[in-house]
């Protein structure tokens, strides 16, 4: 006889939802309505009957204990072994087994969840986007709207359990037989069977299609960010409700804006005497153009911030701060007119110079070392 656990492709320590899903998974591949193979109603035969065993808890109990669903090896012997039965397993064998189930079990089902990922800009982050996705998921079946039915027809009453989703059964104890209840095989415990299942879906109530939707991306998120969409992921089987839709949210790389948290960082290049006499330039943002006031000595590496003119705060109010950072072009070639000006600004600032080499400053390192000196 072969093994139950195996027949359903599960461990022994399954849980009685593995089972349970495990079951419905196999039967609705080998269902004699959706399965015409030679080898599918002998296989749909095993894997009911496995269920029958393991969903009820008595005779899984049973089953893992003496290795045979009726508590026997040879005889009632191995019943009475040092894995036989405990007198509480008897007790609920005999008394917790006859009880009738809850009713014939619903055909619907959730969808499941899915996840996509979206592409926006760095500026759509800044101030959010309305992004149009296309998403290839489930869809209720436009055939038979979910019925699973074709047109015209429906399911018809299983003439096993009479439509209660249940059977009764005789199992074998140390004390007789009892009558226990599980889930009918025939129709796996739906009550009804469907007779000729809609072709568009093959009995499903759901196929696959492609969908457009809008997703309202707010202003502030980042990479990693996720956005939930309530029903709107897979369709559920047999008109259950749909899953929900998870947008994962990856922002492009900006060539002029560097986002750390929600500030901003941009890079503005002035040239050495702009740096020195100070100047106003204009800075493209995202916010449109803004002055930006170069003061009169302004040093490479220094920092001018603008505020709010960063990325909105995804939880709060406001915005971030835009910071930039002022970078100093100095001359890398110069004609003759122009070095001569240059030495006699350097002149003018005490900057003397041997074999091109600064020998002597009016301001720098070398006042610095002057005073220093001075003062010992």
């Amino acid at each position: 006889m072969s093994n139950h656990y195996e027949v359903l492709g599960l461990s022994q320590d399954a849980s009685a939802e593995e089972i349970k899903k495990a079951y419905r998974k196999l039967a609705r591949k080998l269902h004699p309505d959706v399965n015409s193979g030679p080898q599918a109603a002998d296989e749909f035969k095993q894997v009911s009957h496995a269920y029958e065993v393991l969903s009820d808890p008595q005779k899984r109990r049973v089953y893992d204990t003496t290795g045979n669903e009726n508590g026997t090896d040879n005889g009632f012997g191995s019943g009475y072994s040092g894995q036989g039965f405990a007198f509480q397993d008897i007790f609920e064998t005999f008394f917790g087994g006859a009880g009738g189930g809850g009713g014939p079990a619903s055909r619907m089902r959730r969808g499941q969840d899915a996840l996509i990922t979206v592409r926006i800009d760095l500026k759509d982050a800044v101030f959010g986007v309305n992004k149009k996705i296309e998403v290839d998921t489930a869809v209720v079946c436009p055939t038979c709207d979910g019925s699973c039915s074709r047109p015209g027809t429906s399911p018809r009453t299983c003439d096993i359990c009479g439509g209660s989703g249940q059977v009764q059964r005789a199992v074998r104890s140390i004390l007789g037989q009892v009558m226990t209840t599980a889930p009918c095989g025939s129709c796996q415990g739906f009550g009804t069977i469907i007779t000729d299942p809609c072709h568009e879906c093959a009995g499903e109530g759901r196929v696959r299609n492609r969908r457009t939707l809008t997703v309202k991306v707010p202003a502030g998120v980042a990479t990693g960010t996720r956005i939930q969409l309530g029903r709107q992921g897979e369709a559920g089987v047999a008109g259950g409700p749909s899953g929900d839709l998870y947008v994962e949210i990856k922002v492009n790389s900006e060539q002029n804006f560097v986002r750390e948290g929600d500030d901003l960082h941009a890079t503005m290049s002035v040239p050495m005497t702009a740096a020195a006499l100070g100047t106003d330039v204009t800075l493209d943002t995202f916010d449109g153009e803004r002055e930006l006031s170069i003061k009169p000595g302004t040093q490479a590496g220094e920092v001018i911030t603008l505020k709010g003119l960063g990325v909105t705060h995804l939880r709060g109010y406001g915005r971030g701060d835009l910071k930039v950072h002022i970078h100093v072009e100095t001359p890398t070639k110069v004609d003759s007119g122009q070095e001569e000006l240059l030495r006699q600004l350097a002149a003018a600032r005490n900057e003397q110079y041997s074999d091109g080499k600064l020998v002597s400053s009016g301001s720098g390192v070398f006042a610095k070392l002057r005073d220093r000196l001075g003062n010992l």
